[in-house]
């Protein structure tokens, strides 16, 4: 869980909007094992710890269904502290008939893939320790296999999902982008981030204090691809936590200097990557 405190800077907060709160949170609470830190009539903020926001959901008042073919959300990631915390929420998805869109072996960790009743990705993961991770030329060697399923869920031993643990963190987010060129400088040159892996010429992965990526950038819904309509279920933004203010003032100075936009919302600094994705840049 070190590459989810300073000095890395890593992913906080994810906030999506649905379509139904109430749906949602059904969802959020008894399929994933969220507890329920905040509600209003329109949001509702969730937790694993009680005390640290990991997921908002926002229900616009003129809400419209996800679109296809846009810039956002791919996926947020969940990464649990075990693989045995893995086995026991397989299970859980089992027993309980809800359908499981992926199970993969990434070498670095193993993954679930599933998405919310909006269609919103999910990934729920277990990371192998990272000493077992190879390394080519700076660049952290990941694949896509089978998961061995049956091996993770014995590595449960039969034993009951009571929710997400504790120290669950938001473990990255999986974004879809409208090329990569002036992506890559923006992530790099702006917010420091390093890549550690390069998928052709259609995905990025990136991190820092060489983690396997605390976030992933695709062209998979096309090159020039379009924002999404800022009333649809989907993204709304994330956050980036900063080890401290004076990291994050250098960002902010990094920021301008590539001519990306920074305001100042409600105390905090926003900016929006070249694809619209809205970034919150914060201080742990």
């Amino acid at each position: 869980m070190n590459f989810h405190h300073g000095p890395n800077t890593f992913v906080g907060q994810v906030d999506i909007r649905v379509q139904n709160l109430d749906r949602s949170l059904l969802f959020y609470k008894e399929m994933i094992g969220f507890q329920v830190l905040d509600q209003t009539e329109t949001t509702a903020t969730l937790t694993a710890d009680g005390k640290t926001v990991l997921l908002t959901l926002v229900q616009p008042e003129d809400v419209i269904p996800k679109q296809s073919r846009t810039t956002g959300l791919y996926h947020f990631a969940i990464l649990l502290p075990t693989r045995a915390d893995l086995g026991k929420i397989l299970l859980h998805f089992i027993q309980a008939g809800y359908p499981i869109q992926g199970a993969s072996d990434h070498l670095v960790s193993e993954a679930l893939y599933l998405a919310d009743p909006d269609g919103n990705g999910i990934e729920i993961y277990s990371d192998r320790p990272s000493s077992s991770w190879s390394w080519r030329n700076d660049e952290v060697i990941m694949t896509t296999e089978a998961m061995d399923a049956q091996s993770v869920l014995d590595e449960a031993q039969g034993a009951t999902w009571n929710g997400l643990p504790a120290d669950t963190v938001m473990g990255h987010i999986h974004l879809h982008v409208s090329e990569l060129r002036s992506t890559e400088e923006f992530y790099k040159k702006g917010l420091g981030f390093d890549v550690v892996c390069r998928y052709g010429n259609q995905a990025l992965f990136i991190s820092t204090g060489k983690y396997h990526h605390h976030i992933g950038l695709n062209t998979w819904n096309g090159i020039g691809a379009p924002e999404p309509p800022a009333n649809s279920v989907g993204l709304a933004s994330f956050s980036l936590i900063f080890a401290n203010s004076e990291k994050r003032k250098n960002i902010l100075e990094q920021l301008k200097e590539i001519g990306a936009t920074v305001t100042e919302e409600n105390g905090y600094f926003v900016t929006k990557d070249p694809s619209g994705n809205r970034i919150h840049l914060l201080v742990k």
